[in-house]
């Protein structure tokens, strides 16, 4: 039997361990495939005749058939059981499952008491079993941070009991310990994203990736503050954040410094800012309030760092986070300005709502320096990838067909889709054609294709290898998350959509990097 422990970095959440069949806890779940009509050898282990006699008649009975998405519960004396349907045995996926699962876990009241037994019996692999186990972790989240509780709201977290035949223990035990690790991360991602901007500006993001990082022998946290950010001459991170009296920052994490010397690694580059007002180029206050959850590509870096370590992930990642806050103060940037960024290529200011690629330009030169494998930058950058894709899906651009496969494919085992946009010349041009600097930060041609537009601006501060003009660029994937990192709030309601998270920050992409790096 294995037992985990309060992760030190995210809030407190489902407790578990994985046992064979035996005890029956306060609740009992029984995820049932469709066409049974009889409860599975093992499935009412723990119970009392007369509480198996009411199973196997709900079982039996016309008015549960074990459909996908079907729920019956069924009161028994000391134990509510909850029947389940899993839909149909054939195409089973890991979508479903963890889907499921996270329904599952929204549905229950901990009134009806905090311990469950999670039975899988017949139809279920291994793999299965964690993927549902997944979903009622992910969706096992709330954030209650600056509001009073209710008395009868119980914040003590859930005790699972995850139960199989004796042939999947070592599997569950394994993956369970790994999963629920990983969804610490995911976990904490949101509840940075989740935070106000007075609360979570640029400099407290650091502060507490520097308390993170103490009393951790493999993890290092440096931060450029200001004063070094001017010493360095980022001016992508300098103008975006000048004018608001939150000054902006530079927070470089490294996992495992000492390990893979002299080998490529990945680095993975954040936007975080912590609050967007559009700047000089003003948004409309419609809609603006939920522009707090514009850093989530940041708070995505974090989660990821803490997942990684929390796994025990033995080799070197780089960690890039980007944080300012765009306010249109008198010492704020202008549209028409023009600046040098840390690469020394200069940007003419074309709307100061475009503040996103400016900070990543610094952020991307900077990923440079470790010489890494990949570089993977995520983004609330567009909101044309919003129209064009919607809320369940990112748009993902790579200068590089391998690392852009691979990104696919952890974001698909992860349910967390990718949809590959286009990078062309002619989108480059659009942002290149600027008579008074070398890039612009807007482009000529309009709103026509402007998430790739953007994109385009960012490849365009991907180093070469070494900085020599004469190689490779390293291969570099945008995520552009603006429909993914959050919801429902202003946009459509994502919860018949997404049921693993229920508002507010997702998380998302803390488990498809994961899924990438520890992959190979």
């Amino acid at each position: 039997m294995y037992i985990t422990t309060e992760s030190e970095a995210s809030a407190i959440f489902m407790e578990w361990n994985n046992s064979k069949f035996g005890e029956a806890r306060k609740q009992l779940l029984l995820p049932l495939f469709e066409g049974i009509r009889k409860a599975p050898n093992n499935a009412l282990s723990g119970l009392s005749r007369s509480q198996r006699s009411l199973v196997r008649e709900a079982i039996a009975s016309d008015d549960f058939e074990g459909k996908k998405g079907q729920r019956m519960a069924v009161w028994t004396p000391g134990c509510r059981v909850l029947l389940v349907g899993m839909g149909k045995k054939d195409g089973f996926g890991h979508r479903k499952a963890r889907n499921i699962g996270a329904r599952v876990i929204a549905a229950l009241s901990k009134k009806n008491g905090l311990e469950l037994t999670v039975r899988f019996t017949s139809g279920w692999s291994s793999e299965r079993m964690l993927d549902f186990a997944e979903g009622m972790m992910l969706r096992d989240y709330e954030f209650l941070e600056h509001q009073g509780i209710d008395d009868e709201h119980i914040t003590e977290p859930w005790s699972a009991d995850f139960q199989a035949s004796a042939r999947h223990q070592d599997a569950l035990a394994d993956g369970l310990s790994r999963i629920h690790s990983v969804v610490g991360g995911v976990h904490l991602a949101r509840d940075l994203g989740n935070e106000p901007a007075n609360v979570l500006f640029p400099m407290e993001y650091a502060r507490r990736a520097v308390e993170w990082a103490e009393n951790k022998d493999n993890v290092t946290v440096e931060v450029y503050d200001w004063d070094k950010l001017r010493e360095l001459g980022m001016g992508g991170l300098i103008n975006v954040g000048k004018g608001s009296d939150r000054k902006p920052c530079m927070v470089l994490f490294t996992l495992n410094p000492d390990a893979d010397e002299g080998i490529q690694r990945p680095c993975i580059v954040g936007k975080g800012i912590t609050f967007d007002t559009g700047g000089i180029s003003i948004k409309p206050s419609r809609g603006m309030w939920d522009m707090k959850y514009d850093m989530c590509g940041a708070a995505t870096v974090f989660g990821l760092m803490e997942a990684l370590h929390s796994t025990g992930y033995e080799r070197r990642v780089n960690g890039v986070a980007c944080l300012a806050e765009n306010m249109p103060g008198s010492g704020a940037y202008r549209p028409g300005d023009v600046f040098e960024t840390y690469s020394g290529k200069t940007i003419e200011v074309f709307s100061t709502d475009a503040e996103g690629r400016n900070v990543l330009a610094d952020g991307l030169w900077k990923a440079g320096e470790f010489d890494p494998e990949y570089i993977v930058d995520l983004a609330t950058l567009t909101g044309a990838i919003v129209v064009a894709l919607g809320n369940q899906i990112t748009g993902m651009w790579a200068n590089d067909e391998s690392i852009g496969k691979r990104i696919t494919k952890a974001a698909n085992g992860s349910g967390e889709t990718v949809w590959r946009m286009p990078l062309n010349a002619q989108f480059r041009k659009y942002m290149t054609d600027s008579a008074f600097a070398d890039i612009r930060n807007g482009s000529i041609g309009g709103s026509a294709g402007s998430s790739n537009t953007a994109a385009s601006f960012l490849e365009y501060f991907v180093p070469h290898r070494g900085y020599d003009e004469d190689a490779d660029k390293i291969p570099w994937v945008h995520l552009d998350i603006a429909g993914t990192a959050w919801g429902p709030g202003s946009k459509a309601r994502s919860e018949g959509a997404n049921p693993l998270f229920e508002f507010g920050v997702s998380g998302v992409h803390v488990r498809t990097l994961h899924r990438l790096i520890t992959d190979g």
